[in-house]
């Protein structure tokens, strides 16, 4: 099981790496800081279809396109809940798998 802290450490570095941030320090990205919009990272909806096929990837996990909303990708924080409680689903599929 991954503790919180560690998997918003996890998500900011897949962040800065899968949208090729170049120039941002993954550790300078605050928790509940905007990722869309003004005031945060600016991220936009390319960079958002992007980071879902990242997690996927990176987490080994199934993201339904009705999961992809602005609550669940309104910050490293949020993103950390939603990616914390998919993770034991995806582990017990793989065991079964």
């Amino acid at each position: 099981m991954t503790d919180e802290t560690t998997l918003r450490s996890r998500i900011k570095r897949l962040i800065v790496e899968s949208l090729h941030l170049d120039g941002v320090d993954p550790a300078g990205i605050a928790d509940e800081a905007p990722l869309f919009g003004e005031g945060g990272l600016g991220l936009d909806s390319v960079d958002a279809l992007e980071l879902v096929v990242a997690l996927e990837k990176d987490f080994g996990l199934r993201i339904a396109s009705n999961e992809v909303g602005r609550d669940t990708f309104a910050s490293v924080g949020s993103l950390a809940r939603f990616v914390g409680g998919k993770l034991p689903l995806a582990q017990s599929a793989s065991r079964r798998g």
